[in-house]
């Protein structure tokens, strides 16, 4: 697996940095949650998804019989953008070699939200439109199994998405146990 090191300044987000988020759980894992950006929290502790989106997906996972030593979890980006905004098609331009070496030993990814989504399909419409539904794409020449669904923090305003992230898991365990 390829990581940014410390110095790394592939892109502007280095600027504000505290830490560099790199993934967390299985690193051989079958399955690979990838999140839009890292957030305060996980700026802070450098790693990712351990702030209140965390919170949820733990919960979410839970409802599913996972853990996060089950999957692998990361980031489309990792290092924090400015005021939690999403990051730009260049920044996680920057990161993807790093992303695409993450997803190396995976059989499916789970797109979290719409940057993670439009920056691993390219999809920029309407997520719910194909949120939870399983299709195949091509990652470094590797097929793989994508499952795009909502961000945990879109749970915090929408019930019906925290009932398609449990959804989402639960699909998720499916995969895992075939």
């Amino acid at each position: 697996m390829i990581v940014p090191d410390n110095n790394c300044s592939k892109c502007n987000l280095c600027r504000e940095r505290t830490n560099i988020v790199l993934p967390c759980g299985d690193l051989k894992a079958k399955v690979v949650l990838v999140g839009e950006a890292p957030g305060e929290s996980e700026d802070f502790r450098g790693i990712p998804f351990v702030g209140k989106s965390g919170q949820i997906l733990d919960s979410a996972m839970a409802a599913a019989g996972l853990k996060r030593s089950d999957v692998m979890i990361t980031n489309t980006v990792k290092c924090r953008p400015p005021k939690n905004r999403d990051p730009t098609e260049e920044e996680m331009s920057a990161c993807r070699q790093f992303l695409n070496s993450e997803l190396e030993y995976c059989s499916m990814i789970v797109g979290l939200g719409r940057s993670a989504v439009m920056d691993l399909i390219g999809y920029e419409g309407n997520l719910w439109k194909i949120a939870n539904k399983k299709m195949n794409i091509v990652i470094d020449g590797r097929e793989k199994v994508f499952l795009p669904t909502y961000h945990p923090m879109s749970c915090v305003y929408r019930k019906e998405s925290e009932v398609k992230l449990i959804e989402a898991m639960m699909i998720v365990k499916a995969f895992m146990e075939q």
